[in-house]
């Protein structure tokens, strides 16, 4: 790298960090400040999953790279490593404290966004020569764009495309000059493994660079073929070595509880166009802010006489087109891979962010627009501003951050115009512009900090309930003989990769199918649309899943809940089965409507009285239609019902949003559910009085529905009579590492071996020394048929595409040392210049 592209890297890296910690001080947010930055899937999964990377590099994970034995009780670890940890940033984690792995997690976020800036602004002076110091403030206005401010900030994986784009733009001009075609492979591989969804973004723009610069240059028809050859090879040789991650993420993909589907729907150019300026926020709208010096330049592009009309039309076309696609369906879907997103529709904004800063490098490059070009982008910018002005999104903080980043600019620029060989006034010209991108990048990061925190779910850092909870879970600690589930009362959506322990809890985009399906069957709960499995706080899958020690957590404080009982941690011991039981008579039928006779399915015991209900409303009216809460005028609807007394009461509701409360014995149980996004999950309310009569008291927060069957009396007694048969017959040893689990079974054992675990794809299972084949499914558990004469069980995990990835990733590698090869042996066939030729008359010779 040369000496003005290394100044250019360092300053843009050093003004988009100092300006994106600056929105944080500016915001009071972490770490500067007592707000939290970990909202929504920053809280929930990116940083439990670092905290659960942490946990892998010093060797005190419960699992390995193939499978996460913390979450959803065993899940496919190796497509969320592909997915939220496949960045070499992400290793840095390790060299910060366990109780800090917010911050460490801030730094790697702040980190990326300096990469992204120095990786443009060698981007900027590749393309064509220009001033060092404007490189690095248009890599800087790139980095600090709107969607790295309001949307990848808290979705740190996202940056490794926003690296990725300027760094494979490099590539197309090493594959449009015939240069480092190595290194180009290598690049792609890196960017694709990083984060292969916003990679094949950043390809895709890319691509339509190159493009551009092959229609701009006009180098002979051969000479172009050869070089969108060589761009072709390389993508696809780099996407080859990255296939093993990519493979078993698409499969994972395939194998993950389906999310929902909706239309796509654009925008209005409002607000499309307000999102161009600083201090504007929403949710679901393109962020397309890069600072009003970069927009206004771009502005001025067309008008500018000293830039070749070639150039000016290509560019402000290709901006154009590329903002074109962002509101149209066809396109939209072609930018996310085909997959509609499960959030905001405009992911890809980052791409014509980067194609809005090359568009004003061009300008720039070639001298500051003069008088009449900076005019005319004055008057466009105003026009703009006028119809944004109708939008929303632009609040009354937007102007004053508008006219003061306005005004240093168009001085700014004008001075630069001026400056000529008059040092200072071009020092002048730079410090305006600098501190303008600073100022309003540092505004804008605090107004959408703001509000996040209005819009989105927010969760705190690591702190002292996080502490406690991770000393309790150490103390009761006992995998594999038993697990220890971080309990009910979750901190975040991830609590066992944070806190520790083996539960049912789990939040990914790869969320598997059977996992969610199943929990629901046995009564569990879900957010997320059924992508953040909750724990069930339930004896008897407790004894099914060989939960030994379960925690009882306090209400976070963080979420203002207020604390119903004691505010300290409990923990219930139960004695259970090992992780292997033995079935002898299985009962194959299907999974029914009622979660208890479901839960006595899999155990394979009765052990639940179902009572007809009766619900009634706040004056004792019968209600037939079971429908509660404030839609239905119903306050304080009353569940009715009978059950042996002694016996547990727990209380189905899914469909339910409120507070449940056993009359007279208990405290106020809270339910929660929103159509189509949550779903309550089966509760224990208390001990069936000596009368039986059940009198469950519902303070509904909204309209919901109590379903026939929706109270259970569990008897403890003959649970527990269930539990000691199971591990009386089960694994008399039971050892797991990684993606194997090996059991010792009672002689003689017949019927059919269930894991407690997840019938996941990947899954093959063998006993004695027969061959592995394929495990079989218990009602969405890992099963083994037993003949009587084995004694032992090996199951083995091989996450499904990996085998495939490996494949493609070998004879890409293989192509890629031959090509190499190949191009060496031409190089030495290539007869030497004779001596004294100068530099200039070898490359006039060379063919």
């Amino acid at each position: 790298m040369s000496r003005p592209g290394r100044a250019a890297a360092l300053l843009g890296a050093a003004v988009a960090v100092t300006a994106f910690c600056a929105g944080d001080v500016l915001a009071r947010s972490y770490p500067f400040g007592p707000r939290t930055r970990s909202v929504n899937d920053l809280g929930n999964q990116y940083v439990p999953f670092h905290a659960h990377l942490w946990d892998l590099l010093h060797g005190r994970a419960d699992g390995g790279l193939l499978v996460n034995w913390q979450s959803g009780y065993g899940s496919s670890f190796l497509p969320d490593l592909g997915t939220y940890l496949g960045s070499p940033f992400a290793l840095l984690v390790a060299v910060f404290p366990r109780d800090r792995i917010d911050l460490a997690v801030y730094a790697v976020t702040a980190l990326k966004t300096g990469c992204a800036a120095a990786a443009m602004a060698c981007l900027l002076l590749a393309l064509r020569p220009g001033r060092w110091w404007a490189a690095g403030l248009l890599g800087a206005s790139y980095a600090l764009c709107g969607w790295t401010l309001a949307d990848a900030g808290y979705n740190p994986m996202w940056l490794d495309g926003l690296i990725a784009l300027p760094l494979l733009c490099l590539v197309g001009e090493w594959a449009l000059a015939g240069r480092r075609p190595l290194l180009g492979v290598l690049v792609v591989a890196l960017a694709w493994t990083a984060d292969f969804y916003t990679a094949y973004m950043a390809t895709l723009g890319a691509a339509l660079v190159l493009a551009l610069r092959l229609l701009l240059t006009r180098p002979p028809r051969r000479q172009a073929l050869a070089a969108a050859g060589r761009a072709t090879l390389t993508a696809a040789l780099g996407a080859g070595l990255a296939a093993p991650l990519v493979a078993v993420v698409y499969f994972g993909t395939r194998h993950a509880y389906p999310g929902r589907v909706r239309p796509f729907t654009p925008v209005p150019g409002e607000d499309l166009l307000a999102r161009l300026l600083p201090a504007t926020y929403g949710f679901g709208s393109p962020a397309l802010y890069v600072g009003v010096t970069a927009l206004v330049i771009a502005l001025a592009l067309p008008f500018h006489r000293a830039v070749p009309a070639p150039v000016r039309a290509g560019w402000t076309a290709l901006v154009l087109l590329v903002a074109l696609s962002l509101q149209w369906a066809p396109t939209s879907l072609a930018w996310h891979a085909f997959a509609t997103p499960q959030g905001s529709s405009y992911r890809q904004a980052f791409v014509l962010c980067g194609l809005l800063v090359i568009a004003a490098w061009h300008a720039l490059a070639y001298g500051p627009p003069d008088g009449r070009a900076l005019g005319a982008a004055t008057a466009l910018l105003a026009v703009l501003t006028a119809v944004a002005s109708r939008s929303a999104l632009v609040r009354p903080h937007t102007w004053p951050v508008l006219l003061l980043a306005v005004a240093g600019t168009l001085t700014g620029l004008v001075l630069l115009g001026r400056a000529g060989p008059r040092t200072r006034l071009a020092g002048a010209a730079v410090v305006l512009l600098l501190g303008a991108q600073v100022g309003e990048s540092a505004a804008t990061s605090a107004v959408a900090a703001g509000l996040r925190l209005k819009h989105l779910d927010d969760y705190a850092p690591w702190g002292e309930r996080q502490q406690r909870q991770a000393a309790v879970i150490a103390e009761n600690d006992g995998w594999p003989r038993y697990r220890t589930d971080p309990g009910r009362e979750q901190t975040v959506g991830n609590d066992p990769l944070l806190v520790g322990g083996q539960g049912a809890q789990y939040y990914s985009s790869l969320t598997s199918d059977v996992l969610s399906r199943t929990l629901t069957a046995l009564g569990g709960g879900w957010t997320s649309r059924g992508r953040s499995v909750q724990s069930l706080d339930n004896a008897v899958t407790d004894v099914l899943f060989s939960v030994g020690a379960r925690l009882h957590d306090p209400p976070d404080p963080h979420q203002g809940t207020p604390a119903l009982g004691s505010d300290r941690i409990t923990v219930t011991r139960r004695d259970v089965p090992p992780l292997v039981t033995v079935r002898t008579a299985p009962d194959d039928a299907p999974f029914g409507p009622s979660p208890y006779r479901n839960q006595e399915l899999l155990l394979g015991s009765r052990v639940y009285a179902v009572p007809r209900i009766a619900v009634y409303d706040d004056v004792g009216k019968p209600v037939k239609s079971r429908y509660v809460g404030s839609g239905s005028a119903l306050t304080g609807p009353v569940i009715t019902a009978r059950c042996p007394a002694g016996t547990q009461v727990e209380l189905w509701a899914p469909h339910f949003s409120g507070t449940a409360r056993l009359a007279a014995s208990g405290t106020g149980v809270p339910f929660r559910f929103t159509y189509g996004r949550n779903r309550a999950a089966m509760a224990p309310l208390g001990t069936a009085p000596a009368s039986g009569r059940v009198r469950i008291e519902l303070t509904p927060d909204r309209p919901g529905r109590i379903p026939p069957g929706a109270v259970g009396c569990l008897d403890t007694a003959r649970l527990g009579a269930a539990a000691a048969r199971l591990k009386a017959t089960g694994a008399t040893w039971v050892s797991v590492s990684d993606g194997t689990l090996r059991a010792r079974l009672p002689a003689g054992s017949k019927g059919i071996a269930v894991v407690a675990a997840p019938r996941i794809a990947g899954w093959r299972c063998a006993t004695g020394d027969r061959a592995a084949r394929p495990a079989g499914a218990y009602h969405g558990l890992i099963a083994v048929p037993l003949d009587g004469r084995s004694t032992s069980l090996t199951c083995t995990f091989h996450p499904p595409g990996l085998r495939l990835g490996t494949t493609v990733s070998l004879v890409s590698l293989t192509a890629l040392a031959v090509l190499t090869a190949l191009t060496a042996v031409r190089r030495r066939r290539v007869p030497a210049p004779p001596a004294g030729t100068s530099p200039r008359a070898r490359v006039t010779a060379a063919p």
